[in-house]
């Protein structure tokens, strides 16, 4: 463990962030991830960097949306954002104490904070030329329980996700994304899916482990108003520390129109009445990680799993193109495995594999 996680550390370091001396670099972290932090806190020092830690306490969000007022809430934390903009580079470490914290917190406080923090957090995902950014994940016990792994397994499951040869992975999907970049209508056809959208002169862009460890997908963002038909997502999807299983969301002109779900379909109306542009599609994903291949109830991996394709409700990157303002930006997965994936009228995946 402890020389995987210097070795994970040098590699965040060195490839991700690719860090330069003097820079200052922003650990954003919690308890669980004291091991890490450290490891990247000497990784930084020894690049002549200037680490800036944050590191959150467990217990503390539950307490906080029970007991926070509406001035807390609306609370924006001007000099956290003056010290993020100060820095050159964000590092997120994806860790929790537990995964339903917030299962039993007023879903409409967090929305409200969530609108409150929501500059600090578009700055950090959106101007990626003056900040570079990366969400890691790593090992805790929560998220190996909800994978349903030992430890061990979870260990070895997120170190062999998040340290392999990236440019190798990635050579390969470029010339993919290159045919994306280049298409203007992409249809989703087959088992629970009928679904049209633009992506004329939109980004296709390939995560290959400088924006998220593990990385592995082709995201882009569809033109806000072009998606019509209707999916149904096959993986459950957690929202605020709920699960939603079994959603559907039908399209009309870009927005939806209809929904459904089978558990907690009223937090489901609530993230798409969060805001005016939750109901519309802020990326469309597609997961082409070859060393992901089960579900794991964690979306830093699970959107990268081989075979899939996620849309997410609400913000659009703007390195995508941009086109969708909102506070949220929520990833739901659908298994392509009895679909196809046509591009401007061609078939480029069937099934979950490849035909280019």
């Amino acid at each position: 463990m402890a020389s995987r996680t210097k070795q994970l550390a040098d590699f965040v370091i060195k490839y991700s962030i690719n860090v330069k001396p003097k820079e200052t670099v922003i650990i954003s972290g919690s308890s669980e991830a004291e091991e890490f932090i450290e490891a990247l806190y000497k990784s930084l020092i020894k690049a002549k960097a200037n680490p800036l830690i944050r590191m959150r306490p467990k217990n503390i969000d539950w307490f906080y949306f029970k007991y926070a007022n509406k001035k807390q809430l609306k609370y924006f934390p001007k000099y956290w954002y003056d010290e993020v903009k100060k820095a050159d580079a964000y590092i997120s470490i994806h860790t929790e104490y537990n995964t339903k914290e917030l299962s039993s917190s007023d879903p409409k406080k967090i929305a409200i904070r969530e609108e409150a923090i929501g500059p600090i957090e578009d700055y950090v995902l959106n101007q990626r030329g003056r900040i570079r950014y990366v969400e890691v994940a790593y090992p805790c016990p929560a998220h190996a329980i909800e994978a349903e792994m030992s430890l061990d397994q979870w260990e070895d499951f997120v170190f062999s996700s998040c340290l392999v040869n990236w440019k190798k992975i990635t050579k390969r999907f470029r010339k993919v994304a290159a045919k994306f970049q280049r298409g203007k209508e992409v249809h989703l056809i087959g088992e629970n899916v009928d679904l049209k959208f633009s992506i004329k002169n939109k980004n296709a862009i390939v995560d290959d482990g400088r924006e998220n460890l593990p990385g592995g997908e082709i995201y882009m963002a569809p033109a806000k108003k072009s998606l019509n038909g209707f999916i149904k997502f096959d993986f459950p999807s957690l929202y605020n520390g709920k699960e939603i299983k079994d959603i559907y969301l039908k399209f009309r002109k870009g927005k939806v129109v209809e929904y459904q779900a089978s558990k907690n379909k009223s937090m489901l109306k609530m993230a798409l009445e969060s805001d005016k542009n939750a109901s519309y599609i802020g990326e469309f994903g597609i997961g082409i990680n070859p060393t992901i291949k089960r579900f794991s109830h964690n979306l830093l991996f699970d959107e990268k799993i081989n075979g899939t394709v996620h849309l997410a409700l609400g913000m659009a990157y703007l390195e995508n193109g941009g086109g969708n303002d909102s506070a949220i930006h929520w990833d739901l997965i659908k298994n392509m495995k009895n679909a196809e994936m046509l591009l401007d009228g061609k078939v480029v995946q069937k099934n979950g594999k490849w035909k280019i």
